[in-house]
Formats: structure tokens, C-alpha cells, sequence
């Protein structure tokens, strides 16, 4: 844990959706995929659906500072769904967190559940009932620690 820096946890400004990309980006990267899978014009495409989202499902991302220089992000917003919304907000109402990301020497000191812990925060104050996530591989324990479920999801690889 941080025991001789202090790490301050705020919302993010939208002069900072750029650094939000980048993170984004570089969690791909961390997470195995192969730059040359990714889309060139990757920084734009998530500009845009941060543009979006900030428009359309209360998106809000959140900062981790240490020493004053950020070291760490994390966005939520409204789950869009995979299907129509034929519920009530008070029966369904779910927020999704994606995109969280602190940089390499600063993990394993508990900045990412602080991210998402703030994330979790949010969307339970904009009344959302659960809360959904993919995680990576490294990721799981920390979501796990916070109390999130492992699901079930299946999946079928066509390529």
C-alpha cells in the first residue's frame, strides 16, 4: 500500500478524456492484445463514445493522483444493455465500469479498487441496482475484494 505517498481519488475533467484514451489503449496492450489489432484511429473512436456517453448515460470518469501527477483512471457509466430496457429503473438499473488502468509501478498498492470503489459510489448515487465489469485476468482479486460476483457468461470463439 502507499504508505509514503498520498493518493488522492477525483472525478476527471473532459480536458482529461485524452489521458482517459490513452489509459484505454494502454490497458489493451497490458491485457495481450496486439497494437495492429487495434483500430488507428482508436483515440478518436473512444473520444467519441466518451462524447457520447457523457451525453447519454452519465458517464464520469475518475482519477488517481500520487504526488500530484494522475497514475491511474477509471470510467462508468449507464449499461447501454444488449437488448431494450423494458424495465423499471427501480427493478434494472445497471451501471457499467470499464477502462480501469494505473500505470505499472504503481500498482499492487490498492489504486485501482480506490478507482473503482469511487465508480461503485457514482453509479449507486445516479440509483443503479448492480453494477457489471469485464475483468482481465489480474484484475479479478481486486474485484473480487470488493465483492463483485465471477458470472457465468458464455461464449462461443467463431474465429
Amino acid at each position: 500500500m502507499l504508505t509514503e505517498k498520498h493518493i488522492t481519488i477525483r472525478e476527471a475533467t473532459i480536458k482529461e478524456d485524452s489521458l482517459i484514451t490513452k489509459h484505454s489503449y494502454q490497458m489493451w496492450l497490458n491485457i495481450g492484445v496486439h497494437e495492429s489489432n487495434i483500430d488507428l484511429d482508436w483515440q478518436k473512436i473512444t473520444l467519441k463514445f466518451i462524447e457520447e456517453a457523457r451525453r447519454d448515460l452519465f458517464y464520469k470518469a475518475f482519477v488517481a493522483e500520487v504526488d500530484n501527477t494522475v497514475v491511474g483512471s477509471a470510467s462508468c457509466q449507464l449499461f447501454a444493455g444488449l437488448y431494450p430496457n423494458v424495465f423499471k429503473d427501480e427493478y434494472r438499473k445497471f451501471g457499467y465500469i470499464w477502462g480501469v488502468y494505473v500505470e505499472q509501478s504503481y500498482r499492487r498498492q490498492g489504486i485501482a479498487k480506490c478507482l473503482t470503489n469511487r465508480a461503485i459510489e457514482y453509479l449507486k448515487a445516479i440509483g443503479c441496482t448492480r453494477v457489471l465489469l469485464n475483468a482481465s485476468p489480474s484484475g479479478k482479486p481486486v474485484y473480487s475484494s470488493i465483492g463483485f460476483s465471477e458470472g457465468n457468461i458464455m461464449q462461443l470463439d467463431l474465429i
